[in-house]
């Protein structure tokens, strides 16, 4: 991921000189297990442990002539150890995937660790805003068009909720991608004894695979990218809402501006929603990650290293990318305007079209059938959508055209905004115990 959308705690995580330390714990911790059970010299193991890790740099450099990333590491860090003796009992009895398999699950529950925290944050966030406008009369809008009456913090309640899910998805997700292997060449355990995985998985707080071939099948790794698309993409829900709150026609959002901030380099007067769309874009990058992720399931029999290059793009970005999109919709929401007086004020701008499905059950009850009593509505809520002529005076017209009696004390009741979210009450006690 570029540095643009890097933030710096999860940037470390998955920086190369990290992937190094990760791979000196490990090849320590599987070291000590051996000296335990008298495989290799116990002498061996301080002088490794107290070997700093090479740098990325001297990696590189070695890599360029072996064309092979963890001999060119055990060769850096082996240059590192004193005396350099005891580096040769190091990586004893293990095959690359072991290492890399290994390291990454630690790396990949540090990094969701992280992503579970912004999580959290995110779903307080919206919690909160959904409480403070959960009287905040809106129109809710279906197809884009006027529907009935809501309030702005229904709607947000429902991004709370799939946030507060989606965060538990990744939950789970960390204990399928928290999975290691030492289990050597082909996954047989040949060279190595299985006390040495459950060692190793135990320091590191992962689990054992159940099975591994050369390497850990990627369904866990799948899992988790997935459940990383689904928050990326709940996200963009959120951000989506915003824009088209923020439309000049209908304005009843507004993105934090800060002073100083510019909408256009052409047009000064701009606001745009250049947050909001910022996370439907990023969302993009981490959905896009599923595919290729997945394709590293089927992989030449006990193993071929054709999901590597993959995961090295694909990992890092999606876990780097969902951080931002967490810390930015946090951002987003947590400064938000919403103007609660145009948010009235386009409800009331369809002239009360918004009541016809009240009318329809208030006339139904009076013994119409149901199919007269829609023709009669609608008939009139088209005239007022044609003229601008308020709903009331039109249905008033076409009632007494069909001789059909209306009651105005009743329909002035039906007719209120409040009438329609008194119900709402149970999803906001479900929401103030959501954490």
């Amino acid at each position: 991921m570029i540095e643009r959308y890097t933030l710096p705690e999860i940037g470390r995580v998955f920086s190369d000189a990290h992937k190094y330390e990760l791979w000196c714990r490990v090849e320590t911790l599987v070291l000590e297990a051996h000296a335990a059970a008298g495989t290799v010299p116990a002498d061996a193991v301080e002088p490794v442990r107290q070997a700093p890790p090479p740098t990325p740099e001297r990696v590189a450099e070695i890599e360029a002539v072996t064309q092979h990333d963890v001999i060119a590491f055990l060769t850096a860090w082996a240059d590192n150890t004193e005396p350099r003796s005891a580096a040769a009992w190091v990586h004893f009895g293990m095959t690359s995937s072991d290492l890399l398999d290994t390291a990454l699950a630690a790396q990949l529950v540090e990094a969701t660790d992280i992503l579970l925290a912004k999580a959290d944050e995110l779903v307080a966030v919206l919690r909160d805003h959904a409480l403070e406008h959960r009287d905040t009369l809106r129109v809710g809008r279906t197809h884009g068009i006027h529907g009935e009456p809501d309030v702005w913090g229904h709607r947000v309640a429902d991004f709370a909720f799939a946030m507060a899910r989606s965060r538990d998805r990744l939950r789970r997700a960390r204990e399928a991608v928290g999975v290691m292997a030492i289990s050597g060449p082909v996954g047989t355990y040949s060279n190595i004894d299985p006390e040495v995985e459950r060692y190793v998985a135990g320091n590191l707080g992962l689990r054992p695979a159940d099975v591994s071939t050369q390497v850990v099948i990627r369904d866990g790794i799948s899992e988790w990218v997935s459940a990383l698309a689904v928050i990326a993409t709940v996200c963009e829900a959120i951000a989506l809402e915003v824009r088209h709150g923020q439309r000049t026609e209908v304005r009843e959002l507004w993105e934090p501006f800060g002073k100083g901030q510019k909408g256009s380099s052409a047009m000064p007067h701009k606001k745009n929603p250049i947050m909001s769309e910022r996370i439907c874009g990023m969302a993009r990058i981490v959905r896009g990650q599923i595919v290729p992720v997945m394709e590293g399931i089927p992989l030449w029999h006990e193993r071929d290293i054709s999901h590597s290059s993959t995961e090295r793009i694909a990992l890092p970005d999606a876990a780097i990318a969902t951080d931002y999109l967490l810390h930015l919709t946090t951002r987003l929401v947590r400064g938000l305007v919403v103007d609660a007086d145009r948010m009235r004020a386009n409800l009331d701008s369809t002239h009360g079209l918004i009541y016809s499905s009240t009318v329809v059950s208030e006339l139904i009850e009076t013994g119409l059938s149901r199919e007269d009593v829609y023709a009669l509505v609608q008939t009139a809520a088209m005239r007022t959508w044609e003229t601008g002529v308020p709903f009331r005076e039109t249905l008033r017209e076409e009632a007494g055209d069909r001789g059909v009696p209306l009651d105005e004390a009743r329909l002035d009741e039906i007719c209120r905004p409040e009438r329609f979210v008194r119900r709402l009450g149970a999803v906001f006690d479900r929401l103030k115990a959501l954490s």
